[in-house]
């Protein structure tokens, strides 16, 4: 090798230790080895940007869109809310949760999965009285084997897909190309999970969260015509709602006290709960349940509806609206904004939310047009504590946010259109039928990994084209004496310890032109060597560091690191198992066979 081979290696070194030992985020690492190894002109301008205009980046920044439009339409929820029900065993909790989630992170972006299931599952282990500890793991462990499932389940497999494709010309992999691979390895991880887990993992509850919740009184609406018409209050879902419960029902002028669960709901009976901020955030998401609002302005705040977020907020000293009943204040009209809780010294104020009369100090959650946030920073009426900046959900349009999935997973499937194409087709889609607003679309795009990837294809370049992959191919080879399934497993482990100490975009990349110099080496079949590396980089189970969706657990499952090794290396050793053994069955790995 020359000057620049020894120099891209050094760089490819210097970037692992960086990655593990410091705490400088990866996106942050990445861009210096871009930005280095241009500088230093080991690659071109447009080799070193190569990256941003890859098919596999594009294509997961689209599919974050989707994902986004499937949570702020409730389809997620739609299907949640449809299939978790009640379990009274751990077990049955697990087997609850692995469906639907592997599921959608089959064909979404296992991360922003995780991120929208994180509190559906948090409140629901609450209302099951399961810890949340037995289930937040095994959430994001699920979204991982999901993620296997297809080409678009990962970011991982979307960018191997589109370096592939930049290195050999080939035209790369089908959607359901991982799929005979990641399937046997779903099921097995489920089955260890449901079998050992149970007992492996630790049951701590978390009340040191609940300690220093303000507790609020709670209006809401049964929506006319809408689908509480008619249901119990048990059928509705609204008997065994956790940290929040109805406290009385006013309809038609009579109040209701004392609620039966098989009392029927009617369209405008006024619910009063009491409760704390994110079990309020909770019951504003289902369906059916509107702001308790009379007067002239109803019409109008319930179209504004879908652009109204959750705000927290403190009555200060100089408000007007001190001394008066909340309902004598003109709220709506002279500040654009509903009363939905009242809280004062930290409790909850009994009776009609309506005749509170507001003092000074008053804690307010309120649902306000966006205009309130930034109107409320320049005068002295409220002071904000906390933009809860919660959108409800669209739920008119979950089953067309649904329709739009499936379209996309049919158009890339059936290869009517390329995977990129049918992923850029649905975000657009997501956004123009109202799914998501572009506020939403442009929020879910984490742009912290998509320039981590984007960044990772200059390292992988400069190893291909320095001559680093060809030399450390060209020993690797020798080293196993060219044996077939001996580099299949050294491929599967190197990428899989890689994974767990860097992030797996990095790893995938950086092995991959490793990977394609010694199948063509020893003239083998590089196919069943890529798809090892896609499960290798994906399936990183051991830390909490190793996959996003790992540490985004991490602290809602209130773990330590040593909960991850308990039970991530049983899976790490039954997902390289399974995929090995998978591979080697299914694939020939010689050219010749």
């Amino acid at each position: 090798m020359e000057w620049q081979g020894w120099f891209a290696l050094g760089l490819c070194l210097a970037t692992l230790l960086a990655l593990i030992f410091t705490r400088v985020g990866p996106h942050l690492v990445m861009t210096a080895a871009l930005t280095i190894l241009s500088v230093s002109g080991i690659l071109t301008s447009e080799e070193a940007l190569l990256g941003f205009s890859n098919s596999g980046l594009i294509t997961v920044a689209a599919m974050f869109v989707v994902a986004a439009g499937m949570h702020a339409s409730g389809a997620v929820d739609l299907l949640v809310n449809r299939i978790l029900g009640r379990p009274v065993t751990t077990r049955g909790a697990l087997s609850r949760i692995f469906f639907p989630v592997v599921i959608l992170s089959g064909f979404l972006n296992n991360t922003p999965v995780v991120a929208t299931m994180i509190p559906a599952i948090y409140t629901w282990s609450r209302r099951i009285g399961i810890a949340s500890s037995k289930l937040m793991i095994p959430l994001s462990y699920t979204a991982i084997l999901g993620g296997t499932l297809t080409l678009i389940g990962t970011s991982t497999n979307l960018i191997v897909n589109g370096q592939y494709q930049l290195l050999t010309g080939e035209t790369g992999f089908s959607l359901f190309s991982i799929t005979a691979v990641g399937l046997p390895v779903a099921l097995s991880g489920f089955l260890l999970m449901w079998l050992w887990f149970p007992n492996l993992l630790p049951e701590r509850t978390q009340n040191e969260a609940f300690s220093n919740l303000r507790e609020f009184t709670l209006e809401v609406s049964v929506a006319h015509a809408g689908p509480l018409v008619g249901k119990t209050v048990e059928e509705a879902g609204l008997r065994h709602l956790q940290r929040v419960y109805l406290v009385e029902i006013e309809r038609n002028g009579t109040v209701i006290t004392a609620v039966s669960s098989e009392e029927t709901l009617q369209g405008g009976d006024r619910l009063v709960f009491a409760g704390d901020t994110d079990a309020i955030s909770d019951l504003l998401r289902i369906n059916g349940i509107v702001p308790s609002m009379d007067g002239d302005h109803a019409q109008t705040l319930m179209t504004q509806r879908a652009e109204r977020r959750l705000v927290e907020a403190v009555v200060s000293p100089h408000c007007g609206a001190i001394g008066h009943a909340i309902r004598d204040t003109r709220f709506r009209s002279q500040y654009g904004a509903v009363v939905l809780a009242v809280a004062r010294n930290g409790e909850r104020i009994k009776g009609n939310l309506g005749n509170i009369r507001l003092q000074a100090g008053d804690t307010l959650l309120l649902e306000a047009r966006p205009a309130f946030v930034s109107r409320q920073r320049y005068n002295k009426d409220f002071l904000l504590i906390n933009d809860l900046n919660t959108e409800s959900p669209r739920h008119e349009r979950a089953y067309l946010a649904w329709a739009i999935l499936t379209a996309i997973i049919v158009a890339a499937g059936f290869e009517i259109v390329s995977m990129l194409n049918a992923s850029l087709m649905g975000a657009g889609l997501m956004i123009v039928t109202g799914c998501c607003s572009t506020a939403q679309a442009e929020k879910s795009l984490d742009l912290t990994v998509i320039i981590t990837i984007a960044a990772s294809f200059a390292l992988g370049m400069a190893l291909q084209k320095t001559g680093v992959a060809e030399f450390i191919a060209g020993n690797i080879v020798e080293l196993s004496n060219g044996t077939p399934w001996l580099l299949l497993i050294l491929t599967y482990l190197t990428v899989s310890l890689l994974t767990e100490v860097i992030t797996n975009n990095a790893a995938a990349l950086i092995m991959l032109p490793i990977i394609l110099e010694i199948t063509e080496k020893a003239d083998l079949n590089n196919v069943p060597f890529v798809l090892a590396i896609m499960m290798a980089a994906s399936a990183s189970f051991a830390t909490p560091l190793g996959y996003q969706t790992n540490l985004m657990v991490y602290g809602p499952g209130g773990y330590r690191f040593s909960d991850f090794l308990k039970v991530g290396l049983p899976m790490n050793v039954v997902t390289a198992i399974v995929t090995i053994t998978v591979l080697l069955i299914g694939w020939p790995l010689t050219t010749t066979d």
